[in-house]
């Protein structure tokens, strides 16, 4: 064992002593022999090359070294508990910090579980970051993010999945989104690909997976789409909308929850996508992580429709907005 190396023990031992100027009435406060407290203490002494205490008179007191060590040796000792003491804090959620990664439309999406968890957990700092899903597969498996929360059920990088667990959430519907203005805002009836094809559109750029999953709709059901507008920002496109000429396509729950903003069903109906957490698989796993991943879970269950914006008229498609809906 490296005798350089200070034990906490050693030090709580000098402390006592210098309280009760006696080895023997130091050793009864702390209900061990007193051969075992000052061996620990000669030990001390002799790690630092120093006497520490003057044991030649009726009493024991510090020597001028003992005087100045002793002064350090409380310090350290409040910073032990207060370490020990974060910790115990760490594990019952009362303080810590946690980082997110979110897409665009996660972001929107995870607003009000967010919201909730800051609620439950009001001691605990949370850190969200907005990127494309393949910045957030990084960053979750440098370390850089704890949770990411993506709008797919698939990896952008398969080989991902040997090193990232998924935990899905909910399913979310796709569906094409209008402002209040608009000539289809209210409509009931689906739209079909040709009606699509004309609408010029708000879109997300292709870094995001919400524009790949368009992309590949559009291929899949030979659509020409016309973009007018392309942008890594979502809250753009919903101010874009708003103004009445363009149309996007966005996940249900968004449009429902936007003033002013209106689903429309179209046909082929689009895909519905997996909200999803990912996190690093067989790592540790903080307890403010574990917290949010268990209330994630919860809120999936219940539908996650916390508190939707109040809209200037009836959602066309409260019914299809229903909490159940996504389950």
């Amino acid at each position: 064992m490296d005798r350089n190396i200070m034990c906490p023990r050693s030090l709580r031992y000098l402390l006592a002593v210098a309280e009760h100027h006696s080895f023997t009435r130091a050793a009864e406060t702390l209900f061990v022999s007193q051969p075992t407290l000052s061996q620990q203490i000669k030990q001390l002494e002799e790690s630092l090359e120093t006497q520490l205490l003057d044991r030649t008179g009726r009493t024991v007191h510090l020597t001028d070294a003992g005087e100045v060590y002793i002064s350090y040796a409380r310090r350290a000792l409040g910073e032990l508990d207060a370490g020990k003491r974060a910790i115990q804090e760490l594990q019952d959620l009362s303080r810590g910090s946690l980082s997110l990664g979110m897409t665009p439309i996660t972001d929107y999406l995870a607003a009000p579980l967010i919201d909730r968890f800051n609620k439950r957990y009001p001691g605990i700092s949370v850190g969200t970051y907005e990127m494309p899903q393949d910045d957030i597969e990084s960053g979750v498996l440098a370390g850089n993010i704890d949770i990411g929360i993506a709008f797919t059920n698939t990896l952008t990088i398969a080989a991902n999945y040997e090193y990232i667990e998924t935990q899905h959430l909910f399913i979310e519907p796709l569906n094409l989104a209008v402002g209040s203005t608009h000539q289809y805002a209210g409509q009931e009836t689906p739209l079909d690909q040709h009606t699509l094809e004309r609408e010029p559109l708000a879109l997300l750029n292709s870094d995001f997976a919400l524009r790949r999953h368009i992309d590949l709709y559009c291929l899949e059901h030979d659509i020409k789409p016309s973009i007018a507008i392309e942008t890594n920002s979502l809250s753009t496109i919903i101010e874009v909308l708003r103004l009445g000429r363009l149309s996007t396509i966005l996940p249900n729950t968004i449009a429902c929850q936007q003033n002013e903003i209106f689903p429309v069903m179209l046909i082929p109906e689009l895909p519905h996508h997996t909200i999803t957490l990912i996190s690093r698989k067989d790592s540790y796993k903080s307890p403010a992580s574990l917290a949010f991943k268990g209330l994630a879970t919860e809120w999936g269950v219940e539908g996650c429709h916390d508190t939707p914006v109040k809209r200037t008229g009836p959602c066309p498609m409260s019914e299809v907005c229903t909490p159940n809906s996504h389950n």
